[in-house]
Formats: structure tokens, sequence, C-alpha cells
């Protein structure tokens, strides 16, 4: 009986990077560290908001990355993204990868009162039940989150970013002082005090338990009179909290103050409260946008630092299947 000739099939991965609409600048710089085209779709809105997706090209067998942060309107940011989720899923798209800058509802990630909801689960749950086969994000409100997912969670931190901006940019580094707005941000204080060299203090802040976002309370903890300090912050959204401690920082003596976080979400009268603070300069990176009148109102106070090259980066090492964590040296660990 005549040998049958075998033939081996080969198939070549392929990576196709999508952009949700909430923030396609930020798409748009990734796709280029990435030295690939974002793929073409159509985002439009029927009459009535409904939310309308197609691909105009086979996504069939692809390595497919949806990129969509969760920003204001967030709600609306998050249905896109389930959808854009479910359209590559019957596309038949190989690996689909849900890529959130900033994740939304991440600070309802436990319960404090009697029958509150747990909201960034049920986001975690809504993204799985999309058909998403792992998740991409930056700085989580709480490491946790990370365990919501059955599936593949690589977490990316923009520290390195903050660390290295400041290392150069701050005027002054002679007794620094690093400080963490409150106990639950002190390891990352501490994560960028070894950055900087710095010395470590922290403000104690007593939440209102029944009104969201007014502090009774607010102390700090260490030495700062004379010395330039850094607060640091995953999120600043309506600045209360960031504001509220630079005023104690200099009702303390503190020289300048700078602060910087991941997350600009800006929310209400916080740039009124950053402009009238003693916050000297504020750094944050581009994983939200932020309106153009309030970048003017700002004007240099406010430093933003793309974030594109850290997640191109993540996204590469994904696509190629090598570690995501070695490019932080294990700092994106939580």
């Amino acid at each position: 009986m005549a040998e049958q000739a075998m033939h081996e099939i080969v198939t070549r991965k392929r990576m196709m990077l999508y952009s949700g609409t909430a923030h396609p600048a930020l798409s748009e710089e990734i796709a280029q560290h990435l030295g690939i085209p974002l793929s073409e779709a159509v985002l439009t809105r029927f009459a009535s908001g409904e939310i309308y997706v197609r691909y105009l090209e086979s996504a069939r067998g692809s390595d497919a990355f949806i990129v969509q942060t969760h920003a204001d309107p967030i709600n609306e940011s998050i249905m896109e993204q389930l959808i854009m989720i479910d359209a590559l899923k019957r596309a038949s798209a190989k690996r689909i990868t849900a890529v959130v800058p900033y994740y939304g509802y991440s600070r309802q990630d436990k319960k404090s009162l009697a029958r509150e909801p747990i909201s960034a689960r049920l986001v975690a749950d809504l993204l799985s039940a999309a058909g998403a086969n792992r998740v991409v994000s930056v700085d989580l409100h709480s490491g946790q989150i990370q365990g919501f997912f059955d599936a593949p969670f690589d977490h990316l931190t923009a520290l390195p970013l903050l660390a290295d901006y400041l290392k150069e940019g701050l005027p002054v580094t002679k007794d620094l002082v690093v400080v963490s707005p409150d106990a639950g941000r002190v390891k990352t204080a501490e994560r960028l005090r070894e950055h900087l060299h710095a010395d470590l203090a922290f403000l104690y802040k007593r939440r209102n338990r029944y009104e969201a976002h007014k502090i009774d309370r607010i102390a700090v903890v260490g030495e700062v009179a004379d010395r330039p300090c850094v607060l640091v912050d995953d999120i600043i959204d309506t600045a209360g909290t960031m504001t509220a401690g630079a005023k104690a920082l200099a009702d303390e003596g503190a020289s300048d103050i700078f602060a910087a976080a991941t997350h600009a979400v800006l929310s209400g009268k916080a740039v009124q409260k950053i402009v009238e603070s003693p916050i000297r300069e504020l750094v944050v990176t581009n994983t939200l946008p932020v309106a153009e009148e309030k970048v003017q109102v700002l004007g240099e106070r406010m430093t933003s630092l793309s974030i594109a090259p850290i997640i191109a980066s993540a996204l590469r090492a994904v696509f190629e299947d090598e570690s995501v964590s070695q490019i932080f040296d294990g700092e994106n660990q939580t």
C-alpha cells in the first residue's frame, strides 16, 4: 500500500487591534507603538441610543485586542466594549483580549454597608459572559479585582512611568517625601519612595460613612515640615482627597507639593479644586481622555504622560506568549 504524503498545516498568528469610541487617541498611539494599523470597524448609534458594531474585515482565527477605557459616559463605554467582544466572538476570533486602561466601577469592589452591590465583580462577569478570554488593565483600585476573573488577567502599572518623570522633572529632590493619601495606598507610595530614594509619610483620613467623597478628618503622619512632598494615588476623581491632603501638608509646613495619579477622572469641580489648592504640579497618565477645556484651565499645572508604550509592550508580550511581569520587574504584582 502506497504511503500517503502527510501535509502539515501551519497557522500564522495574526494580531488585530480594535478601538472603542471612548478614547480613540490612546488606541492610535498603542497601534503606532505596535507598528500595526487599527482594524476597521463601524460603531454607530441607532436613534434610540442602541449601539451597533460591525467589523469590516475577517477576524476569523485572529488574536484580537479591544481597547476601550471606561470613560464618561461610563455605562455606555462598558456596553460598547461588551458588544464589540460579542461581535468578535461570533466572527470566530481565536482569542479576544479586553484592554481596559481604566476599569469602571473599580472602587465598588466590596460591601461596606448592608445591601450594597459589588459592582466591580459584575463588570468582570459581564466581560467574561460577552466572550473575553483575557483582560488587560492598568493600576486597579484594588488588586483583588483580578480574582473576580477565571480568565487570565494582566495587571499593568504606571508607577515606573510616573517615577521616571518625577526623577527628571522635579525641581527639588533633596529631603523629598512621598505621601500616601490613606492607609490603602501605602504600598504604592512605598514603591514610589524606593524609586525616588525619598522618605515616606501618610495621611490619616476618616471618610464620612454615609456621604461619598466627604472626609470628616485628615491628619499628617510623618515629618514633612520644610520638605517637598509628592502625593500619590491611583485615581483622582473629584480631587477632594488630593486637595485636602495638599492643604494638610501645607498646614504642616511642607514646601513644594506635587501630586501624581494614574487615572485622571477629574469629575465635578475637580479642576477648580486643584487650581485653588497648594498643588504645584499634577502628574497623570492618559488612561482617560481629559476634556480640552479642563486641560486649558489647568495649563502647566498638569502634566499628562502617555501610557501607550507600556500597554503596547504588554500586548506584544501577550501576543507572543511572553511574560508581562518581566516588563515591570514584578512591580505590577499587588
